[in-house]
């Protein structure tokens, strides 16, 4: 189940948690983040080629595309054995912005996003069927976990990707990880 934590910027012990989804989405929207729950037009199984995975989703993605202008959509999926998810998860732990806003629909696994918004602290736990869009130049980190097991779906506006421009801060470093964060919950 997806959840939101705030904290205040200097008090990382201190957030209060919810795990409505409409409550959850109204929160984030009056920060200007999107926070959706997409279903499947039609089944498919985990281990799905990456067109399976876009046809299960290809009206909603079709929608954003539309909407938006996004260039570019691909399939990203992250197993615990991948040799270089360590690394991996290191580049995505710094705090950093991107020019473009960065958009992720979870098809399957979790990842916990974290939005730098003048003094709080958003940790938005993103589970199967959560879609979340992070507005260009909002100060955030990413982590995956220790054993990173997810699929996404992310679509650009640019052909270039994902771009990370790093802030240098190291807040990130004070704020419970993924792990710990789910033994709160």
């Amino acid at each position: 189940m997806s959840a939101l934590t705030i904290y205040p910027v200097d008090q990382p012990e201190q957030g209060i948690t919810t795990r409505d989804f409409a409550a959850i989405a109204e929160q984030l929207k009056a920060v200007g983040v999107q926070f959706e729950r997409w279903e499947p037009s039609s089944e498919f199984v985990s281990e799905a080629e990456v067109q399976s995975v876009m046809d299960a989703y290809q009206a909603d993605i079709d929608r954003l595309m539309l909407h938006y202008g996004f260039k570019s959509v691909d399939v990203v999926s992250l197993k615990p054995d991948y040799p270089e998810r360590h690394a991996m998860r290191q580049k995505f732990l710094s705090e950093h912005t991107h020019s473009d806003f960065e958009v992720r629909f979870f098809v399957e696994g979790r990842g916990l996003f974290y939005l730098h918004i003048a003094d709080k602290v958003y940790a938005i736990l993103c589970e199967q069927g959560d879609l979340i869009s992070v507005p260009a130049h909002t100060k955030h980190w990413f982590d995956m976990g220790e054993t990173p097991d997810f699929k996404c779906i992310r679509l650009f506006t640019t052909a270039d990707g994902w771009v990370a421009d790093f802030t240098g801060d190291k807040i990130a470093e004070h704020f419970p990880t993924f792990d710990r964060y789910l033994t709160t919950l």
